[in-house]
């Protein structure tokens, strides 16, 4: 018999992003291969570069102020990019903390300009 599962994020250890330097990514599940269900934590002035995903993504913004292709959005704002289409530069106003579905592998990042 197939039960439910249940993750309590408030125990679970968040990962840094290497890449990323001001991100923290709390993975929750892989819906299918290569894919994810993520908490991510981006601390204010970071930026994530323009990026591009082979398949779906939706993003919900939980708390903060994250401006993406020129857009600021707050908690409370949900967005989706269909798959191969522009996503970003995403850059951190405030604190923020989203939740990301991404349905498909992760794709290929622009070098973040410094």
């Amino acid at each position: 018999m197939v039960e439910q599962t249940f993750i309590d994020t408030n125990n679970k250890q968040w990962l840094e992003i290497e890449q990323f330097p001001g991100t923290q990514i709390l993975p929750l599940a892989e819906p299918i291969a290569q894919g994810s269900i993520h908490k991510l934590r981006m601390t204010a002035d970071t930026v994530i570069p323009v990026h591009y995903h082979p398949c779906d993504e939706y993003v919900y913004v939980l708390k903060g102020i994250i401006e993406t292709n020129g857009r600021q959005c707050t908690s409370g704002t949900f967005w989706f990019t269909p798959a191969n289409t522009k996503n970003g530069p995403h850059k951190a106003i405030t604190d923020v903390e989203i939740i990301t579905i991404r349905l498909g592998e992760m794709g290929v990042f622009e070098e973040a300009s410094t």
